[in-house]
């Protein structure tokens, strides 16, 4: 199903990169104080482990899960945005942090990665058997990709675990936003931001276990293609980037999808292309898309200068508190 999300972008912020970077670095992410989370371990089937900060957890509320984008974690803009929002609402809200996100090295010989749907499955179980009340699931960008190719693997059975799933500026066609990431301004700009951050950990990670990768073309990467094909692939048992992007893209499992399902997406996403977006035709009749032509990668900012990042959390929570079974704001 196609409608729109009825975002339009200030005046005083135009374009998808400013739309894009203002929101992450100077719009007002909550009203009143910021979040404070309480952080707890999770010990890993494999011997490694997660971190999730918690905020307002409560058994019988509607509880809120928030999965992270690539190098985010629980203090991302879009992550505090949707705290507020969680807490405003009184949901109970949690970001479960994707391995070696939380500020701490994880010990196992792999990361994380856009398809990584067991581990979405393993978590969300995990929240299921100790919370009573509903849960509504949300994941932004690499986390969105992830969610949704989780609910379309499980199919009938995520219902289990969750009443709702809805994605953020998910790169759903992952060799479409690999590749232009990695052209022009973007690779100038997005591609170095992330390889500052990427690069470090993925060398203490081989520090940790010797001859886990060739460390000399690591060290040489300058685009996430090649990033992907020394690191994230073969750490996670794909042949290389191609085999990657291809079999850890959501696109084409979003007709298996058999619970609620949204995914909201930009026209002007610098790191998604339009023309990469699912269509109605490309989708089963559990997924709604919102495509509005606005709002660059999580950015949404609305409101005079210098903003704020309300817009899409307000929309995007209620979608899902609407498609949980539970009517209403506030519950338990």
């Amino acid at each position: 199903m196609m409608r729109s999300m009825h975002y339009r972008a200030p005046l005083w912020l135009p374009g998808g990169n400013l739309q894009t970077i203002w929101p992450a670095l100077y719009a007002r992410r909550v009203q009143g104080a910021r979040p404070s989370f309480r952080r707890e371990r999770w010990d890993t089937p494999d011997g490694d482990f997660i971190d999730v900060d918690w905020l307002q957890p409560g058994a019988g509320a509607t509880l809120l899960v928030l999965f992270h984008g690539l190098e985010g974690s629980s203090d991302s803009h879009y992550a505090q945005a949707f705290a507020g929002y969680a807490r405003d609402h009184g949901l109970a809200y949690a970001v479960p942090h994707f391995r070696g996100c939380s500020g701490e090295l994880n010990r196992a010989p792999r990361a994380y990665h856009s398809g990584d749907f067991e581990e979405i499955g393993w978590i969300l179980a995990r929240f299921r058997a100790r919370h009573t009340g509903p849960i509504v699931a949300v994941g932004v960008s690499l986390g969105g990709n992830a969610l949704l190719r989780w609910a379309g693997e499980m199919g009938e059975s995520a219902g289990r675990l969750v009443s709702a799933v809805a994605a953020v500026c998910a790169p759903l066609d992952l060799a479409a936003g690999g590749h232009a990431i990695g052209r022009g301004f973007n690779r100038q700009v997005y591609t170095r931001m992330f390889l500052q951050t990427m690069k470090p950990k993925a060398l203490q990670k081989l520090a940790q276990h010797p001859g886990l990768f060739d460390g000399v073309a690591l060290r040489a990467a300058r685009d996430l293609y090649t990033f992907d094909d020394v690191f994230t692939a073969p750490l996670h048992g794909f042949a290389g980037v191609e085999d990657y992007w291809a079999r850890a893209s959501a696109k084409p499992h979003l007709p298996r999808i058999r619970i609620p399902a949204l995914a909201v997406n930009a026209q002007n996403d610098p790191f998604v292309p339009a023309a990469s977006l699912p269509r109605p035709h490309e989708v089963g009749p559990h997924v709604t898309l919102w495509q509005p032509r606005h709002g660059g990668h999580v950015g949404f900012a609305g409101g005079r200068w210098p903003g704020h990042v309300r817009p899409m959390p307000e929309a995007v929570g209620q979608w899902l508190l609407d498609h949980s079974g539970v009517s209403g704001g506030r519950h338990g």
